[in-house]
C-alpha cells in the first residue's frame, strides 16, 4: 500500500478533494432549497437532475478524451464545476439549479472517468487492487469529510458554496502537475439489453433498483432533514453515518459474497434493509436510531451494488466483462434518475417520511424478485464464481472493468493455491 501512495498520491489527494466538494454541494442544496423556499417534489427534480447529467456524460465524455486528450478534458470539466458551485447561489431557483445540476454531473462524470483511466493506467498488476481500493476508501472519506465543513457557516450565506469550489480548483494542482503520462483510453464495446438480461435477469433488475436507493441516499437525504426540521448538524450527521457504514460493511460481505451463494446474500442484505427502512417509517425513532439506520441502509446499498456487479459477472467470460458493465452503469444511471423524482413525489404526499417508506419499498422488492429467481435458475457452485471487487455506486465503467479484472485474477490464484494443496 505504501508503493501504491508514493505513486498515487497526487491523484489520490485530487480525488479526495473532488469529493469533499461534490459531497458538500449534493447536501448543501438540499438544505438551501427550503431556506429559499422550494417544495419537495421541485427540489427532488433538481437532485435528479445530477444523475441525468453524470448518465450523458459516461456516454459523452469518452469521445471528448479521445479527441482532446485527458489533460484538456480534465482542465475544462474542472474549471466547469468550480464555476457551477459558485453560481448556485447566484441563482436560487429550482429551474436554474436544474440545469446547473445536469452540468456538474456531465463534469464530474467526466472527471471520475479522467482520474479513474488515470489509476488504472498508473498501476501494475500487482498494486491495482490496492490503488482501487485506496481510491474507493478515498472517496467515501471524502464525501464524510464534507459533512463536517457543512457545520463550518451559515448555509443561508455564500461561504459554503465558496469553500467546494475552492476545494475542487485545489484539487486539480496536484494532479495536472504530477508527472504521470497520460493513459491509453480505449472504447468500450455495448452489450444488448436483451443479452444482458439473459445473462442475469436479478443483476439488471437489482442495478436498477440499486441506482434508486443510491440517489434517494446521495440526494434527497438532506430534503428529507430539512423537511422533518433537522439541524444541519443532524443532517451532516446522517449523512456521513450512511456512507460510514457503507465502508465499514463492503469488506465482510465481500468476504461472504466468495464462500456462499451470492443471491442468499442479495436476499439477505435486502431484507435487512427493508425492514430497518420500513421501521424507522412506522416507528418515527429518536434521532440516535435514525443514525442507526442510516449505517444499515448505508452498509446494504453500497455492498449490494458490487454484489450484484460480481454476480452478473459470474456468468460471463473475462472478455465480455467491460461490456456488460458498461450496460449495467447505464441500466443503474436510468434507476438513480427516477429515484429523488420518487422519493420527492412520496415526500410531498405523505410526508418525510416518505424518503424511508421509499427505500422500504425497494429493498423488499429486491428480496421478493431475488426469491423468484431463486426458484428459476439453479445455485452456481462456490468454485465456478467469479471474485468480489469494492466498488463506489459512483464508479464509471473505467474502475469496474479494472477491478472486476483484478477480483478475477484474485480468485483464480486463490482456487489454483487450493487445487495444489
Amino acid at each position: 500500500m505504501i508503493d501504491v501512495l508514493k505513486q498515487s498520491w497526487a491523484l489520490l489527494l485530487g480525488i479526495l478533494l473532488l469529493m469533499v466538494g461534490n459531497g458538500m454541494q449534493g447536501t448543501l442544496l438540499g438544505i438551501r432549497g427550503q431556506i429559499e423556499g422550494i417544495p419537495t417534489f421541485q427540489m427532488s427534480v433538481v437532485m435528479s437532475a445530477y444523475f441525468a447529467g453524470f448518465l450523458f456524460g459516461s456516454r459523452m465524455v469518452p469521445g471528448l478524451i479521445r479527441n482532446v486528450g485527458h489533460v484538456r478534458v480534465f482542465a475544462a470539466l474542472g474549471s466547469l464545476i468550480s464555476a457551477v458551485l459558485i453560481l448556485y447561489a447566484t441563482a436560487p431557483n429550482w429551474v436554474a439549479w436544474t440545469a446547473m445540476r445536469v452540468l456538474i454531473g456531465f463534469c464530474f462524470s467526466g472527471v471520475y472517468i479522467t482520474a479513474e483511466s488515470w489509476l488504472n493506467a498508473s498501476s501494475t498488476n500487482k498494486t491495482r487492487g490496492q490503488a482501487l481500493s485506496a481510491y474507493m476508501i478515498v472517496q467515501m472519506v471524502g464525501i464524510v469529510g464534507a459533512q463536517m465543513l457543512l457545520n463550518t457557516a451559515d448555509p443561508a450565506g455564500y461561504m459554503l458554496f465558496v469553500i467546494p469550489s475552492v476545494l475542487v480548483s485545489i484539487a486539480f494542482t496536484p494532479i495536472l502537475l504530477a508527472a504521470t503520462p497520460a493513459p491509453r483510453f480505449d472504447a468500450i464495446e455495448r452489450m444488448s439489453f436483451t443479452r444482458l438480461f439473459n445473462v442475469s435477469p436479478l443483476g439488471c433488475v437489482g442495478i436498477f433498483v440499486m441506482g434508486g436507493v443510491f440517489s434517494a441516499l446521495f440526494a434527497m437525504a438532506s430534503v428529507w432533514g430539512t423537511n422533518a426540521g433537522h439541524t444541519v448538524r443532524e443532517i451532516s450527521s446522517f449523512v456521513a453515518a450512511i456512507y460510514v457504514g457503507g465502508l465499514f460493511a463492503q469488506y465482510p460481505i465481500g468476504w461472504l459474497s466468495d464462500r456462499m451463494d451470492r443471491r442468499k446474500l442479495i436476499l439477505a442484505l435486502s431484507i435487512i434493509g427493508g425492514v430497518a427502512m420500513m421501521g424507522v417509517f412506522l416507528t418515527d425513532p429518536p434521532f440516535v436510531v435514525l443514525l442507526i439506520g442510516g449505517a444499515i441502509i448505508g452498509g446494504v446499498a453500497n455492498p449490494l451494488y458490487s454484489l450484484l456487479l460480481a454476480y452478473t459477472n459470474d456468468f460471463l467470460d473475462l472478455s465480455d466483462m467491460p461490456a456488460a458493465s458498461a450496460g449495467l452503469m447505464f441500466i443503474n444511471g436510468v434507476g438513480a434518475i427516477t429515484g429523488p423524482i420518487v422519493t420527492g413525489w412520496l415526500m410531498a404526499w405523505i410526508g418525510p417520511n416518505g424518503y424511508f417508506l421509499y427505500l422500504a419499498v425497494l429493498c423488499i422488492g429486491l428480496a421478493g424478485y431475488a426469491v423468484w429467481r431463486m426458484s428459476r435458475r439453479p445455485a452456481m457452485a462456490v468454485e465456478d464464481m467469479g471474485g468480489f471487487a469494492v466498488l463506489s455506486p459512483t464508479a464509471t465503467p473505467v474502475a469496474v472493468e479494472a477491478a472486476l479484472e483484478v477480483a478475477y485474477e484474485e480468485m483464480e490464484e486463490a482456487q489454483a493455491d487450493t487445487s495444489a494443496d
